[in-house]
């Protein structure tokens, strides 16, 4: 009777155990899969692009306009850089700073901020979806948690504070 109990136990902390991970704020999803990085951190052999090259590249992609996130991506696709890091011996957000390049606001605020503002325009044109206002109840709240964290670590300034008026012109 009792080693049954131990065995349901035992089948508990094993399922605890694989979902160890942090999961997403508003939905069930853990998001497990995830590319794997290489193990030898220097950049491949077969890549002739320089450091200065891969500096360069970042900062007319920046002054367009493009995010760190769409720099990578392009860097990756077009340039066969798989990882900036390896290359340069710095990520892509700190060669901005470096250059006087780096937006204002975080990426991943920017982007929830720009969600919220398309949410609140598509419910101006369709007052009675109800989803949709309840979804951007929690895109905001996300917004403010990603504020919070970026006050306490000095990334946006302590007066910051996210307002849905002003929002459009945050991400025009």
């Amino acid at each position: 009777h009792g080693g049954s109990f131990e065995r349901a136990d035992a089948r508990t902390v094993r399922s605890v155990a694989r979902t160890a991970t942090m999961g997403r704020m508003h939905t069930p999803g853990k998001g497990m899969s995830g590319s794997a990085l290489p193990y030898k951190r220097s950049s491949p052999s077969w890549l002739k692009i320089t450091s200065a090259e891969v500096g360069d590249i970042i900062a007319k992609l920046a002054k367009k306009g493009m995010t760190p996130s769409q720099i990578g991506v392009l860097l990756r696709d077009n340039h066969g850089v798989a990882q900036v890091n390896s290359v340069t011996n710095s990520k892509i957000l700190r060669i901005l700073k470096g250059q006087g390049l780096a937006p204002t606001l975080p990426e991943d605020l920017y982007c929830l901020i720009k969600k919220a503002v398309s949410v609140r325009k598509h419910m101006e044109r369709n007052r009675k979806d109800m989803d949709s206002k309840f979804r951007l109840i929690l895109i905001e709240s996300r917004i403010h948690r990603l504020a919070r964290y970026y006050k306490l670590a000095k990334k946006l300034a302590p007066n910051w504070k996210y307002d849905s008026a002003t929002a459009s012109t945050l991400v025009a």
